[in-house]
């Protein structure tokens, strides 16, 4: 059962940031209070707020003296002026996750971790769906978790991704499951320190209660209350023997008959199966869920065959231990195509895995010198510049048999609104689309 919400804060709200979470978030409070509502640009459907005292293009500080509380989107930095302001004047400051997490008093299960979030919320949605336990999956899967708000079945679990951008502005959240995968560098323009960004993280953990389920690897401390459940260590309690996934000592499956492609989504399965087994889902579901999901889009998505070559979409891959697992999936024969906007940190880590399975790295974005710099001496590295023109040079280079892969290692907001954005454009270039010109 789901535990009582502590109440919202008091209104009036000002949200800042109007894109896909702000603009969920300021309409389910519409309801509770006055809303104010700012962001620095005007993004698509803002204008149509209802309720909602907006200014667009704007930073919001004009309306600070209005508001009781600020609600800040995950794209908005701490160090924003508004949010630095309202902090210096004593006004709270709180995220779209805390206000929707209020708002939904349904169970909640919390993914997060540097990599495999989206792949482990969608493992955990069709577990659960695959056991007829109402279920909606909620985060930067394609729903804002805020506009779940009033539209949600009573008996629904919610599973959502939680992102460190989400959870540094996390008060009271207290997930019935929280799930912690891993954390590696990430984020360190935001974060500044791997400490911070590590902080972040943990606090899904916080406050959860002794009833509750905190899911982890055996390795990594986790701070709060709630019963520990660990996956991938030998003496975990789901864990990898002779070729099997155990769960507490017993068979569940051949960890083969995982149907998603590589290691590191075998750990993402492994995590997605503890967090639902420790719940009580039937073992039955869990095994067949694992068996037949495919993958998510963006995330090693396989979208066009052409003359033998394989196309993957892996935008997804925003980071360099994201892009080091991508490029690993693939025993060799790989043409990468890596770069976009820089997040802070080198790309050393990319060297062996871009050495011994590449043909050959395509660069593009801002970041195309840094990854010229760091890969140096690995294998051919050509300046692209951007998208279109990477994958037709891949296209002409690749053989029969070999890899076009866009893992890119980095953020898209040098070239693309999204990551969405930029696998989408990879996917109608692969696909031969003529429409697939670079969006404006």
């Amino acid at each position: 059962m789901s535990r009582a919400r502590p109440p919202l804060p008091g209104g009036p709200y000002l949200v800042v940031g109007l894109a896909r979470s702000g603009a969920a978030v300021a309409r389910a409070l519409v309801p509770h209070g006055e809303v104010l509502g700012a962001d620095t640009g005007a993004p698509p459907g803002a204008e149509q707020l209802d309720g909602v005292d907006l200014r667009l293009n704007a930073s919001g500080l004009e309306l600070l003296a209005r508001a009781r509380t600020v609600v800040k989107s995950p794209g908005v930095s701490s160090s924003a002026p508004v949010v630095h302001a309202a902090r210096q004047r004593g006004v709270p400051v709180v995220g779209e996750l805390e206000i929707a997490w209020r708002l939904i008093p349904n169970d909640f299960v919390a993914v997060t971790g540097t990599n495999g979030k989206t792949t482990t919320v969608e493992l955990l949605g069709a577990i659960h769906r695959t056991a007829g336990v109402g279920v909606r999956v909620a985060g930067n899967v394609g729903t804002a978790l805020a506009s779940l708000v009033g539209r949600i079945e009573p008996d629904a679990v919610v599973v959502c991704e939680a992102s460190s951008f989400q959870l540094e502005d996390a008060d009271r959240f207290a997930p019935e499951c929280a799930v912690l995968l891993n954390v590696t560098p990430d984020h360190l323009d935001r974060h500044g320190t791997l400490e911070a960004y590590r902080a972040a993280k943990m606090r899904v953990f916080a406050r959860q209660e002794a009833g509750d389920v905190a899911v982890a690897p055996r390795a990594l401390e986790i701070p709060g209350a709630a019963r520990r459940v660990t996956f991938g260590g030998r003496d975990a309690d789901l864990t990898l023997h002779d070729g099997r996934l155990e769960w507490k000592g017993a068979a569940l499956m051949a960890a083969e008959k995982v149907r998603l492609r590589g290691d590191h989504n075998l750990e993402n399965a492994m995590a997605a199966a503890a967090a639902a087994l420790a719940r009580g889902v039937d073992p039955e579901a869990v095994r067949e869920a694992l068996s037949t999901i495919a993958g998510v889009p963006h995330r090693l998505e396989e979208v066009a065959r052409r003359d033998g070559v394989l196309y993957v979409n892996d935008s997804k891959a925003t980071n360099p231990d994201s892009a080091r697992v991508g490029i690993g999936a693939f025993p060799g024969g790989v043409h990468v195509i890596l770069g976009g906007s820089l997040k802070g940190g080198g790309f050393e880590t990319l060297r062996e895995p871009v050495a011994s399975r590449c043909r050959a790295a395509y660069l593009i974005g801002e970041a195309a010198e840094r990854l010229a710099e760091d890969l140096d001496g690995t294998a051919p590295l050509e300046r692209c510049g951007d998208l279109e023109r990477a994958l037709s040079a891949a296209s002409t280079a690749a053989r029969s048999g070999e890899v076009v892969l866009l893992s890119p290692a980095c953020a898209s907001f040098d070239q693309y609104a999204s990551f969405e954005e930029r696998g989408a454009h990879f996917r109608r270039l692969a696909t031969g689309d003529r429409e697939g010109a670079a969006p404006a």
